[in-house]
C-alpha cells in the first residue's frame, strides 16, 4: 500500500450553501451561492488552529488527499497532511473552491436562480475582496472567528494578502507566496492574449456555447499553453526538455517535432476537457484587477496600515512571472507601514510552478512560520 496516497485517507467535499444575497464589488449582486469545500485534520476545542487555503487560477477545492478510485492527489498534497508543511496533526485545514470556480462553486457553468438558464457571461466579473468576503462567510459558517493562517501561492497569496488587509482582526498569520500587490503590464498582457484565443475560438458564441451545445476548446488549450510556459523557467525547460525530438528524426512539417512541444500539447488538451473557458476569463479578469493600494491613490504603505497578522512572503529565484523584484516591493511596503514581516527568496529551477513543490527549505520555512508565536 502507498503510504503516501493513504495519508489523508479519502477526500470527501462538502458544500456551503449561502442563501442570502451578496453585494459584489462591481456594484452587481448574487442573490445565493453553493461553496464547495475540502477539510483536513480536526478543529480544536478553541477553535483556534485553523488554516485557510487559497488556491491559485486554475486549482481548486482539491488541494490535498485522494478522491475515492481518483489515483490523482490534490495540487498541494506535497505540503498538506500528517507532518507535512500544513500540519494536519495539529491544524484544520480548509480549502475553498471560489465563487465563479468550475468545479462545484457557483459560476458561469452554473444555472442562474432568477432566469433558470446557465449563467455563461451573464455572470459577474468578480475581485480577489469578493473572494475574501465570501471565504469569510465560511468561516462564519464553520464557526470560526479568526484564521491561525491564511496561505495561498500566486493569485492564492493575494488573497491571503487581501484578508489581512480586509479582516485584520480575524487573521493571525498570513503566507504571500509567489505574488505580487498587482500585476505588471506584462503579466496583464500574458492574460489578454489567453482571452482573446478563448474569445476569437468560432465555437465561444459570445460565451454562450454551452446553451449551444459547443465549447471553444481550441482557444483554451491555446490559452493554457501560453500561460504554462510562464509557470515554467528557462532552466527547467532546458533541463527537461531541451531540443530532444519526440521522433528520432525531423518531420519536416508543423506537427510536434521536438519534446517541449509535444508536452504543451499534452497540457493544453487536457486542460481544455476539464476546465471552463468562461472560468478562465473571469479568473484572468480578477488577477488583472488585484490592486488593493488603488483604493488609497497608489500608496501601498498606507493600504498595508490595517494589517495586525504577522507576514511571511516567499519568492524563487527563477520565477519570472512574479519575480523576486515584486516580493521585495511588498516587503518593503511591510516595513514601511512598520508590520511584522519575514521574507525569504528560495533558490529553485522550477519557476513560478515552485510554490507547487515542497522543496526542503520551502517546508521547513512555512512549517517554523506557522509553529512561531
Amino acid at each position: 500500500m502507498n503510504k503516501e496516497k493513504d495519508s489523508l485517507g479519502k477526500i470527501i467535499p462538502n458544500l456551503f450553501n449561502y442563501k442570502e444575497e451578496i453585494n459584489l464589488e462591481s456594484g452587481k449582486k448574487i442573490k445565493s451561492f453553493e461553496m464547495i469545500y475540502e477539510t483536513y485534520g480536526q478543529l480544536n476545542d478553541s477553535k483556534s488552529n485553523a488554516i485557510l487555503i487559497c488556491h491559485a487560477l486554475s486549482g481548486s477545492h482539491h488541494s490535498a488527499g485522494y478522491y475515492d478510485g481518483d489515483s490523482k492527489p490534490g495540487w498541494w498534497n506535497g505540503l498538506i497532511g500528517p507532518s507535512k508543511a500544513i500540519d494536519t496533526n495539529k491544524y484544520f485545514v480548509v480549502s475553498p473552491n471560489n465563487l465563479g470556480g468550475c468545479h462545484g462553486s457557483t459560476g458561469p457553468s452554473s444555472v442562474n436562480p432568477e432566469t433558470g438558464k446557465i449563467y455563461g457571461p451573464d455572470f459577474p466579473v468578480l475581485t480577489v475582496e469578493d473572494w475574501v468576503n465570501t471565504q469569510a462567510l465560511l468561516a462564519d459558517h464553520l464557526g470560526i472567528d479568526i484564521w491561525h493562517a491564511v496561505i495561498g501561492g500566486s493569485l492564492g497569496g493575494m488573497q491571503a494578502l487581501q484578508w489581512s488587509i480586509s479582516y485584520p482582526d480575524r487573521i493571525m498569520k498570513s503566507c504571500v507566496i509567489a505574488a505580487a500587490s498587482k500585476l505588471s503590464a506584462q503579466n496583464i498582457a500574458f492574460n489578454e492574449v489567453a482571452r482573446q484565443a478563448i474569445t476569437t475560438d468560432p465555437d465561444f458564441h459570445g460565451g454562450n456555447y454551452l446553451s449551444s451545445n459547443s465549447s471553444p476548446k481550441s482557444g483554451l488549450r491555446l490559452a493554457r499553453m501560453v500561460g504554462h510556459i510562464t509557470y515554467l523557467s528557462d532552466e527547467s525547460m532546458k533541463e527537461k526538455f531541451g531540443r530532444d525530438l519526440k521522433e528520432e528524426k525531423l518531420g519536416f512539417g508543423f506537427g510536434a517535432d521536438f519534446q517541449v512541444e509535444s508536452y504543451l500539447r499534452h497540457q493544453g488538451d487536457s486542460f481544455s476537457g476539464s476546465f471552463d473557458a468562461n472560468t478562465y476569463l473571469l479568473m484572468t479578469k480578477i488577477l488583472d484587477y488585484f490592486d488593493p493600494a488603488s483604493k488609497n491613490n497608489g500608496d501601498l504603505v498606507k493600504t498595508l496600515g490595517p494589517i495586525k497578522a504577522n507576514t511571511l512572503i516567499i519568492s524563487f529565484t527563477t520565477d519570472w512571472r512574479f519575480s523576486s523584484a515584486r516580493s521585495e516591493e511588498l516587503v518593503n511596503g511591510f516595513i514601511g507601514a512598520g508590520k511584522r514581516v519575514n521574507y525569504l527568496n528560495i533558490e529553485s529551477k522550477l519557476g513560478h510552478d515552485s510554490f507547487l513543490f515542497p522543496e526542503k527549505r520551502y517546508v521547513e520555512a512555512i512549517n517554523s512560520f506557522l509553529n512561531s508565536k
